[in-house]
C-alpha cells in the first residue's frame, strides 16, 4: 500500500514536527511585528502575552530542532517536546481565544485591560512636564483594530494556535512506524 501524497506530507510534518513549529512561531511573531511597525497597530496587553507564547514555543522547538539535527536523529524530532509544545500552543489558544472573546463582548475584560499601562511616577510626570515624555498610544485589548473575514487578530490567532496544538498532539503520539524508518537488512 502506497501512501497518498497529502498523508505523506503530514506524516513527514509530524515527524519533524519541532522544525516546523519553529518555522510557525518565527512567522507568528514576525506578523505580530510587522503589523505593528508597518501596518501601525500598536498590541494591546493581551496581544502581547499571545506573543509570549510563541515565544516559549521558539525556547523548546528550536533546540529540539537542532539536537535532532546535530545528532543526526534519524527518527524524527523528541516527542517529549512534541507534547511540550502541545501544552504550548493550548494555552496559545485559551489566550488568544479569551482575548476574542472580550474582543466580541461575550465576557468582560480584565481591569489590567483597559488601556491603562504602567504607573504613575515622579519620572514619568517630569518627562510628561517638560515635553520628554516618549510617545505611547494606550491600547484597549476589547478594540477590534483589524479583521480579515470577519475574525480580529486574536480570532485569527486562536484558530492557527489551535491548528498547531492538534499538530504537536499528533506528533506526540504519532504511531512507532511515522517515528523511525523501516530498515531492511538482508542476511548474507
Amino acid at each position: 500500500m502506497t501512501l497518498k501524497p497529502p498523508m505523506a506530507v503530514l506524516r513527514f510534518v509530524v515527524r519533524w514536527w519541532t522544525a516546523f513549529a519553529t518555522l510557525a512561531a518565527l512567522a507568528m511573531l514576525g506578523a505580530a511585528h510587522a503589523f505593528e511597525r508597518y501596518g501601525d497597530l500598536a498590541p494591546c496587553p493581551l496581544c502581547l502575552r499571545q506573543r509570549e507564547v510563541y515565544w516559549a514555543a521558539l525556547a523548546i522547538a528550536l533546540p529540539a530542532t537542532l539536537w535532532a539535527l546535530f545528532s543526526r536523529a534519524s527518527r524524527g524530532t523528541p516527542r517529549i517536546s512534541a507534547f511540550l509544545l502541545l501544552v504550548v500552543f493550548v494555552a496559545s489558544a485559551i489566550t488568544a481565544g479569551f482575548h476574542m472573546g472580550g474582543e466580541y463582548g461575550w465576557w468582560s475584560l480584565p481591569a489590567s485591560c483597559a488601556g491603562i499601562t504602567g504607573g504613575i511616577d515622579l519620572d514619568g510626570l517630569r518627562a510628561l512636564a517638560t515635553g520628554t515624555a516618549r510617545e505611547s498610544r494606550i491600547v484597549a485589548c476589547d478594540a477590534v483594530t483589524w479583521t480579515f473575514a470577519g475574525l480580529s487578530m486574536a480570532g485569527w490567532n486562536t484558530l492557527i494556535s489551535v491548528t498547531l496544538a492538534v499538530l504537536s498532539f499528533m506528533a506526540a503520539k504519532r504511531p512507532r512506524d511515522a517515528r523511525a524508518p523501516k530498515v531492511i537488512r538482508t542476511v548474507s
